[in-house]
């Protein structure tokens, strides 16, 4: 793991780019990490990759810095995406930070007639998943969707894609199985509610040609749990197998 601080930054990056970070980026960075001018820091985005940057100036709320060199280009990921219906904030949260660091791309919240809650904050979700994302060593930063109904999710998931629906009712579909076929989409990990999908929810995902179903335990998990027990396994699968 990298020594260096490393922090994301949305904009361009290239060599010899002169630029400053943000307000609170900057506080972080000379009051926090108390790194001096001339010091060596890491940014990176998902287009750009990961660049060695050198701190020129800290002023009154921003602070300056010079891009040196890159240090890590972007490479291709597994395009892993997981759909989830919202919770409470603590277990969501965890839930957000442990599956960005598996390697989570992008993260559809989805509204289902067993819904409890029913909102996401979107701002808090990104900071969550940016801050993840340093901390973890990714390059990438996972993207986040605006919240949608169950039945428009499903009508609009690409077609090339894979549907990995983790219920205990379903029959269990091998892994190896699943993902032995062509994929070109993306793959999604479906996880309901609290109270698990309805009944007329259930079939409505069973009927997609691209859905698969997968059990993770002979307990009932909490969400948050199924939703990280699912990306490991997937992430083993994928990278590792």
């Amino acid at each position: 793991m990298s020594s260096k601080t490393r922090l994301f930054f949305s904009k361009e990056l290239k060599a010899d780019l002169i630029s400053t970070l943000s307000k609170s980026q900057s506080h972080y960075i000379k009051n926090v990490m108390r790194i001096k001018p001339s010091e060596i820091i890491s940014l990176f985005n998902s287009v750009d990759g990961e660049w060695d940057a050198s701190i020129l100036t800290h002023g009154k709320d921003l602070t300056e810095f010079k891009v040196e060199k890159l240090s890590k280009p972007q490479k291709k990921e597994n395009n892993l995406w997981l759909a989830f219906s919202p919770i409470k904030k603590i277990p969501q949260d965890m839930m957000l930070q442990k599956t960005t660091e598996l390697g989570i791309q992008k993260f559809v919240p989805i509204l289902c007639e067993r819904s409890v809650v029913k909102e996401i904050n979107i701002e808090r979700a990104e900071k969550i998943v940016i801050e993840a994302s340093e901390q973890s060593n990714r390059i990438s930063v996972p993207e986040i969707s605006e919240i949608q109904k169950l039945k428009n999710f499903l009508n609009e998931f690409p077609k090339n894609g894979s549907l990995i629906f983790c219920d205990i009712n379903c029959s269990a579909s091998k892994l190896e199985n699943i993902l032995s076929k062509k994929i070109t989409g993306p793959i999604c990990i479906l996880i309901g509610p609290e109270g698990d999908f309805s009944e007329l929810e259930r079939q409505l995902i069973v009927d997609q040609k691209q859905a698969f179903s997968m059990t993770l335990a002979k307990n009932i998990l909490r969400s948050e749990t199924a939703a990280i027990a699912a990306t490991t396994i997937l992430n083993y699968h994928l990278n590792f197998k």
